[in-house]
Formats: C-alpha cells, sequence, structure tokens
C-alpha cells in the first residue's frame, strides 16, 4: 500500500508526534514485570537445557528456541532501557540495561549512542552508516568498482545477512570497539567492562556445567536470537516504499513515520519482539514504553495501515538490496540487472 493510500498519511508526521508524545510515561512496576517476565523463564529453561543435556537427554536442545525468544525479549528490554523508556529513572534504564547488555553480548552504553545516531539520522541519505543495514543508492552501487560490487551482493546475501552476519556482530564484534576509536574511552570501558562482567558470568556458567555443555546450551540460543534480532532490524527499514531523502528534502518526522515498517506479527511473535513491530510508531516517539505501543495502535488505528507488512509480506523484502533514487523504493539486484540491460 502506497504512503498516500490511506487517510493516516494526510495527517502531518510532526502532529502524530504531538499525538503520541502523552503515551511516553514509563512505569516502574511495570517495567520490573515485563523485566522479570523475560528474565526469569530464560534462567528456568536455560537451566533445564543444561540439566537435560548433562545426562544426556539431547532432546533438550529443542528449549533453544523459547530460550531465544526470552534473549530476544530480553535485548528489547535493553532496546528500551537505552532510550529512556522502561523505567522512570535514567538510573534504572542504564544498570538494567548494562546487566541485559552482559547476556545479550551487548556493551550497552556503546551500543545506546549507535542507536540513537541511528534514529537522529534515520532515513538519511546524507547520513547513513549508524548502527543500520548497509545501503547503497543505484547511482553509488554503479560506480562501484566490480570488486566492490562483488562485496556488496556478497554482504547483502541472505546467508551472510541473517547467518554469519549476526554471528559475527554479537560474538565477534562486540567484544572491541574498532568503528568508535575516535569517541575517547567511553566506548572502551564499554565494552571492556561488558567483556569483564561476561567473562566472570561464562566462567561461573563453566564451573556449575562444564564447558561443553555450557557451549551446547548457549551457542544455539545466541545464535537464533541473534539472527531473529536482524532479521527484525532488516525489516523495520528494508522494504520498498521505505522512506529515503536527501538534505534538505529530508525531515526526520516524516522518516521517522514512513521510512519504518509496522510488521503486523501475530501472538506470541508480538509478545516475544516486545512490540518491536510498531516500529513507524517507535521511532515517531522513542520515549514511548514498549508495553504501551499497542495502545497507541488501539486509541489510533489509523496508524496500523501505515506501512503495514506481515510476515508473508516481509519475506518479500529479502531480495532488496539497493535504492532507487528515480522511483523512491528499494530494488533486487535482479531488476538492477533488467533495467540496466534494457538502457544498454
Amino acid at each position: 500500500m502506497s504512503q498516500t493510500d490511506h487517510p493516516a498519511a494526510t495527517k502531518d508526521a510532526r502532529t502524530w508526534a504531538k499525538t503520541i508524545a502523552t503515551y511516553s510515561q514509563p512505569s516502574n512496576a511495570r517495567g520490573s514485570l515485563e523485566f522479570a517476565l523475560s528474565l526469569v523463564p530464560f534462567a528456568l529453561i536455560w537451566a533445564a537445557m543444561a540439566l537435560l543435556i548433562s545426562h544426556g537427554y539431547w532432546a533438550g536442545l529443542i528449549l533453544a528456541l523459547p530460550a531465544a525468544g526470552f534473549l530476544l525479549r530480553l535485548f528489547m528490554i535493553q532496546h528500551d532501557c537505552g532510550h529512556g523508556a522502561c523505567f522512570r529513572s535514567t538510573q534504572a534504564n542504564d544498570w538494567v540495561g548494562r546487566a541485559v547488555g552482559v547476556m545479550t553480548l551487548t556493551p550497552y552504553s556503546n551500543w545506546k549512542r549507535s542507536h540513537a545516531l541511528h534514529h537522529a539520522g534515520s532515513g538519511c541519505l546524507d547520513h547513513r552508516g549508524f548502527g543500520e543495514i548497509a545501503t547503497l543508492t543505484v547511482e553509488e552501487y554503479k560506480a562501484l568498482s566490480t570488486w566492490k560490487k562483488f562485496k556488496y551482493r556478497l554482504y547483502r546475501h541472505p546467508l551472510v545477512l541473517f547467518g554469519i552476519g549476526p554471528a559475527y556482530l554479537f560474538i565477534l564484534d562486540h567484544r572491541l570497539p574498532l568503528g568508535s576509536m575516535r569517541r575517547g574511552w567511553q566506548p572502551w570501558i564499554s565494552t571492556m567492562g561488558t567483556n569483564l562482567a561476561l567473562a566472570a558470568l561464562v566462567a561461573a556458567l563453566i564451573w556449575l556445567v562444564g564447558w561443553k555443555v555450557f557451549l551446547v546450551v548457549q551457542l544455539p540460543i545466541t545464535l537464533l536470537a541473534a539472527t531473529a534480532g536482524v532479521w527484525l532490524f532488516f525489516v523495520q527499514h528494508q522494504f520498498e516504499e521505505t522512506s529515503w531523502e536527501r538534505i534538505p528534502v529530508w525531515q526526520r518526522q516524516h522518516a521517522a513515520l514512513h521510512g519504518s515498517s509496522h510488521y503486523d506479527l501475530p501472538q506470541p511473535l508480538r509478545w516475544f519482539t516486545a512490540n518491536i513491530g510498531v516500529h513507524h510508531v517507535h521511532h515517531l516517539s522513542a520515549r514511548i514504553p514498549f508495553y504501551r505501543l499497542g495502545r497507541v495502535l488501539r486509541d489510533h488505528p489509523e496508524l496500523r495501515k501505515i506501512n503495514r507488512m506481515t510476515l508473508l509480506d516481509s519475506l518479500k523484502t529479502i531480495p532488496l538490496a539497493l535504492w532507487d533514487e528515480t522511483q523512491s523504493r528499494m530494488i533486487s539486484f535482479r531488476e538492477y540487472r533488467r533495467t540496466q540491460a534494457i538502457a544498454a
């Protein structure tokens, strides 16, 4: 559906931002409950897996799927903490975020800053490269050498983007702040502090269950959760009718509302992903807690129609790789080659 095909598109994005700003009031009680409902089941399932596998019951590996779901939800709570949207106080958000960051292998403070930059310039072609899926325009891709085109196509291949990429990002890339060297000591303090806490946690778990059981339990949970997280981030912005503009045409509120999808997931996926599919509303007002996003849609049903995407629809986004500025839409490599052949 085109952005201009529904009544909500006629309402200015800035007006929508003012309308929904009233929902950005975190609750300590609700935030604590949501945190407990994610952490406790994750810990219990992890322990159950370790117990079953240590006694030779390898069928316990099937529990890796729900465990990954709870770990993913913990990451989403960390995400809300980074926006100051889970609890009322900054200290509570930051300390919970740091603690969860150890479990999600993510240096919280360093990630928080890069994610804030992503929100600040989302949809701006002059402000790319901050915590997002790398995206080239058609003209930029056309100007690349053969070798660089191959590297970009490889990066965009589903096996790399949703397989190798998530594992590399969370297990290896997050261990050193190599992309933040110019920002002084803060990225190093965040990353090394997370690494030290992670080392202590891993050492304690290995002491309890042994290194073989630890790896058999933790590795599939981490890989499943990481892949799901990258997939969610991909479909939130990489869809055909997303919004990319250059300065001065680019407007932050418009890009937030129309450059982010409404990934309308069924339950229980909506719960496990902490309503992150309501991404257009989240980008428009990032201080709204995830546990209030559903209420925003109930109170303002016209927002449901903006960039709505179902599970089936989301599969169609996988081939999309290039932003065509002439058509204002994402296209695939196959479509690019076809248009180049016609032009030739």
